[in-house]
């Protein structure tokens, strides 16, 4: 198991942020034989798709070099002019092969690593001149790997090469005695199928390499139990301070809301369990709002403060419940309830404009559906 500079064990997969900070600095899985396959690949179907361009081309190469007067001969631009020639043809039969491989050798990385850029990783870094670190890393374990890896490499692709060469070792030879132009297209024919042959192997070798970068990558990533403990607190908070800040929240949201029930019409109760604060403004609002709420010791300040600022307290403890369970705070009531609050509202006002004298009759009993008590319906009353 691979250990960190701590000696702890990194077991633990690499988690996203540890995954894209080490993209941002330019290290993504690659593999070098990969990239060397496909552009040799890429290379060698180019020359068989333009092999009657390359053909043609090298033909008027091999024209422009026989074909000479003797003017040409005692000429002093002659040789410069041939050069000319001969380098614009040679140029134009191998600029697919060019391109193609230009394009291939930037499409390459993508396979495993995806498209990234990072000028971090273009910053000299000092380390990498110190001969002592460099010696460290030919005598590691991966400085190995790599060494028998590029020794199998020239095993398996020279062997395979010569083996293709001596296959047609007689057609080689052969070459030489016929035609100029049958015999550029055979050794055009045995190089394209020579290099189409190496670009093969090379893809094996260099899909072999891809798994083992992957596996590599994976595992220079992981981390140790302590790096994802540190990790999550950077990320998410100190659960302490987290804490600590909600705790602020609440108590600001609930000073705010202590400071609104001086201002509302009605406060309705449990009595002792619940207590709603309800405002209704009929220019700003539909329907009654909730401005303050809250249980038990909360009720009781909410029941104090009206009290104390002369604010009506009606006790309905069904009303009462099934506000707490379907009203937030600064939220206007369900229509399910418009009925039963207007009846006590109606209720308040008469008590204000004196409509029933010294005898005050009890609160209203709406009836209110079960269901929008919640879990508070069995509350005792």
């Amino acid at each position: 198991m691979a250990e960190n500079e701590d000696g702890q064990e990194k077991s633990e997969k690499a988690s996203e942020k540890r995954l894209r900070e080490a993209r941002e600095k330019g290290d993504v899985p690659r593999s070098r034989d990969l990239s060397a396959a496909m552009v040799t690949l890429v290379g060698a179907a180019t020359m068989m798709a333009t092999s009657g361009w390359m053909n043609a081309k090298f033909h008027d190469i091999m024209r422009a070099g026989l074909d000479y007067s003797r003017a040409d001969l005692v000429g002093n631009d002659a040789i410069p002019h041939l050069l000319v020639r001969v380098s614009s043809d040679a140029l134009m039969a191998l600029a697919p092969i060019f391109l193609t491989a230009i394009l291939a050798t930037f499409a390459a990385p993508a396979l495993i690593g995806g498209f990234t850029f990072s000028f971090e990783a273009l910053q000299p870094k000092p380390e990498r001149l110190n001969p002592i670190e460099g010696i460290k890393k030919m005598v590691s374990l991966r400085g190995l790997v790599e060494l028998g890896k590029s020794l199998l490499k020239v095993l398996l692709i020279g062997g395979v090469l010569a083996w293709s060469l001596w296959k047609v070792r007689t057609e080689l030879l052969a070459v030489g005695r016929i035609d100029v132009a049958d015999g550029i297209r055979h050794a055009l024919g045995m190089v394209t199928h020579a290099a189409l042959l190496f670009a093969v192997v090379l893809m094996a070798v260099g899909l072999l390499d891809a798994v083992y970068q992957k596996f590599e990558f994976n595992k220079k990533m992981r981390m140790t139990k302590q790096e994802v403990r540190d990790e999550h607190k950077e990320t998410e908070g100190n659960p302490e301070l987290k804490g600590r800040i909600r705790s602020m929240q609440q108590q600001v949201a609930r000073q705010r809301m202590m400071q609104d029930v001086p201002k509302a019409d009605v406060v309705i109760t449990n009595p002792s369990h619940f207590a709603i604060a309800l405002r209704y403004d009929d220019t700003r609002s539909r329907a009654p709002r909730v401005v303050a709420k809250g249980l038990d010791v909360m009720a009781h300040q909410i029941r104090m403060i009206a009290g104390s600022s002369e604010v009506p307290i009606v006790r309905v403890p069904p009303l009462a419940r099934a506000l707490y369970h379907t009203t937030p705070i600064g939220k206007e009531i369900p229509a399910a309830l418009y009925m039963a609050v207007a009846q006590v509202l109606a209720y308040v006002y008469r008590i204000k404009q004196g409509a029933y004298g010294y005898e005050v009759p009890e609160p209203p009993s709406p009836d209110i559906d079960p269901t929008l008590m919640g879990p508070y319906r069995t509350q005792p009353e």
